[in-house]
């Protein structure tokens, strides 16, 4: 098909509002239980109801969780870890109360086990004979921060006691084969899981029994610990700078690295129930590795010297598979397809149990990531993904180079990964490139280059964006005059201070993103309330770092155009933080139109606000770059917003 000349912005897209934000829902939690697969699916045209799936050959996919339940918790706000299975059993949380129910496979009705006014549940574990499951609980009864222990929860007769107190967070509760010990990851403020953390196990039947196996003579992250037998335990640790499994033996208290490699297997703990590696029936280890920020399945076996490794082709999961009899099943999130639930064997092509939707397009409507290095500030090599435009039917007029996005990815203590994102494809398939930067902090890189950010945040992160952009600027591939930059939660800080830093950026969009780093230090949540200790300094006693970092104070440096769109209801960072920021703007003349979703938290959920964000982005681009998108529908409210938008570069 030829390709047909058309301004980049206005090229009328496949990536539809519908198919983007309705007709696709996202999947997560992969697990088998015998013949069976479940898994998770957050529904946007449920408002974000969280769904349990459960899929058996020769059946089609069915819901396993009634339309008054969204499987999903609260724990740390950030959740995950929602449910478990074993046997039949299936224990989880409700988040639309915060209570707990098992559900028996074999048509027992459904139980509720725990919950009540003010307690949250997470990471469940059966114990082996079923007839108690192990949980992370938080209490947000008492005044003040809430309270996190581990609790286990008999089923019969039904009872909730204490195990572990005392720590200001717990992790993966993990009992051992034979039921009688107890592993957990544990650690207390100012750490953050992925800076320090504490491996523990103790006898059940004497809790004073506790024991630390690591985590105490160094700082390292240690997580999900997984028993290898009744004797040892594996966990990922990071004290080699890389995270890489080790084996910690409990008779003799020693550790040992299993496979040491300069490659990630492990990914920060922003949520519970993460799994980056699985023990196999005959001894074998399978993981996801990161290297160099790409994510690749190895499988780690066993030998005289120690272990082969050797890669697996089972496309790109998002966890590491679970073994399903001779076969495994996966979330597959491949660079070139909708991510979807798949069960099969490395080198055949999978079956797809669910799609995250159908993609009424093709490849050549697809953009690839293309990997980008580019110096940082000290020579230090800096990582990006780069999206060109994808359109099957439209091209550049001659002579035209396309404006591009740039994303500044949140956490920060996360990364821009490879997988197919319609937060990518929305913009691509309109002929935007984008580049997503995994600045310095991102993980997926070592342990150093994580904490090149450490006292650094709103330094490094903003430097980095800002030399990756200028590369890409002056590479001849994208128009230097029409750059925006986007970015959300931290990403949004990053986007600002760029902003106050470089005037590279023509726009930039902030969706729930932090704008003052003192009042989020005093009023966020329990899990993040000291994360900005080592990100920033102590607070309060680097008060004038906070005020120099936080974006509120370099309104006067700020002259592009910039969006904002905030939840109402969110709590990690309140709409306070977006609000004072616009009204900072204002006053110094700066076209900055705010949009509120009543509501929605931190992170939007429903179709209906993600189709009108996507929207109202776009036409927020169309003003500022001076040209008229194909597709977007505005109600007169929204068009009257973004009516004091105007072009401020055009097509050079």
């Amino acid at each position: 098909m030829t390709r047909q000349p058309r301004p980049c912005g206005t090229w009328p897209s496949p990536v539809t509002p519908s198919l983007a934000c309705g007709k696709t829902v996202t999947l997560s939690g992969v697990s088998t239980s015998g013949d069976r697969v479940l898994w998770l699916e957050r529904r946007p045209s449920e408002k974000g109801r969280t769904v349990l799936v459960l899929w058996q050959d020769g059946t089609e996919p069915r819901d396993l969780t009634p339309a008054d339940v969204d499987v999903a918790t609260k724990v740390h706000e950030y959740g995950g870890g929602a449910y478990a299975v074993q046997d039949n059993a299936i224990v989880f949380s409700n988040r639309i109360d915060g209570s707990v129910h098992l559900l028996d496979l074999e048509g027992a009705p459904q139980r509720r086990l725990a919950g009540g006014a003010a307690l949250r549940y997470a990471s469940f574990a059966f114990a082996p004979d079923g007839r108690t499951i192990f949980a992370v609980r938080e209490d947000h009864r008492p005044d003040g921060e809430p309270v996190n222990t581990l609790v286990a929860l008999g089923l019969a007769p039904p009872s909730e006691t204490i195990i572990a107190a005392g720590a200001d967070f717990y992790s993966t509760p993990t009992p051992s084969p034979d039921g009688t010990r107890l592993a957990w990851i544990e650690w207390d403020h100012p750490a953050m899981p992925w800076t320090s953390t504490r491996l523990c196990v103790m006898d059940l039947a004497d809790p004073s029994s506790r024991r630390v196996l690591g985590g105490t003579a160094r700082q390292e992250s240690l997580t999900e610990p997984h028993w290898a037998d009744p004797h040892s335990l594996l966990a990922i640790s990071d004290r080699s700078g890389w995270c890489n499994l080790w084996r910690f033996d409990l008779t003799n208290g020693e550790c040992a690295p299993v496979c040491p490699m300069d490659a990630e297997i492990g990914q920060p703990h922003w949520v519970f129930g993460q799994r980056s590696y699985a023990l196999l029936p005959d001894g074998r280890v399978l993981a996801l590795a990161v290297r160099n920020g790409q994510t690749q399945t190895i499988l780690l076996a066993p030998n005289s010297d120690g272990y082969n490794v050797s890669p697996l082709a089972l496309g790109l999961p998002e966890q590491c598979p679970c073994p399903f009899g001779e076969q495994f099943a996966w979330l597959d999130a491949p660079a070139d397809a909708a991510p979807r639930v798949v069960v099969g064997t490395p080198g055949t092509p999978p079956r797809v149990l669910r799609a995250a939707t159908t993609l009424p397009f093709g490849r050549d409507d697809i953009a690839l990531p293309e990997s980008i290095p580019f110096p940082l500030a000290d020579g230090t090599p800096g990582h990006a993904f780069f999206y060109a435009p994808a359109n099957s039917r439209y091209s550049m007029p001659y002579g035209e180079l396309p404006p591009m996005i740039v994303t500044a990815h949140g956490g920060p203590t996360a990364r821009a990964h490879e997988g197919f994102s319609f937060k990518v494809q929305w913009w691509t398939s309109r002929g935007f490139a984008v580049l997503d930067v995994n600045y310095s902090g991102s993980t997926g890189f070592g342990r150093s280059y994580r904490e090149r950010l450490d006292g650094q945040w709103g330094v490094r992160d903003v430097e980095d964006c800002i030399a990756a952009t200028t590369s890409m600027a002056t590479s001849g591939r994208v128009d230097p005059q029409r750059i925006a930059i986007r970015g959300s939660s931290a990403g949004g800080l990053t986007v600002l201070s760029a902003l106050a830093s470089s005037d590279i950026f023509a726009a930039g969009v902030s969706l729930y993103g932090v704008t003052d780093l003192r009042t989020l230090a005093e009023e966020t949540h329990k899990f993040e309330a000291r994360y900005l200790d080592s990100l920033v300094g102590p607070w309060p006693d680097a008060e004038a770092v906070y005020r120099a970092r936080s974006p509120l104070f370099m309104a006067d440096r700020i002259h592009a155009p910039v969006l904002f769109l905030q939840g109402l209801d969110d709590t990690v960072v309140p709409p306070a933080q977006a609000r004072s920021m616009v009204t900072a703007l204002r006053k110094n003349g700066v076209t900055c139109p705010l949009v509120e979703f009543p509501g929605e938290g931190h992170g939007f959920r429903g179709e209906e606000t993600l189709q009108r964000a996507f929207q109202i982005e776009l036409a927020f681009y169309g003003r500022v770059f001076g040209f008229v998108p194909a597709d977007v529908t505005l109600s007169d409210a929204d068009t009257t917003l973004l009516n004091e938008v105007v072009a401020t570069r055009q097509p050079s």
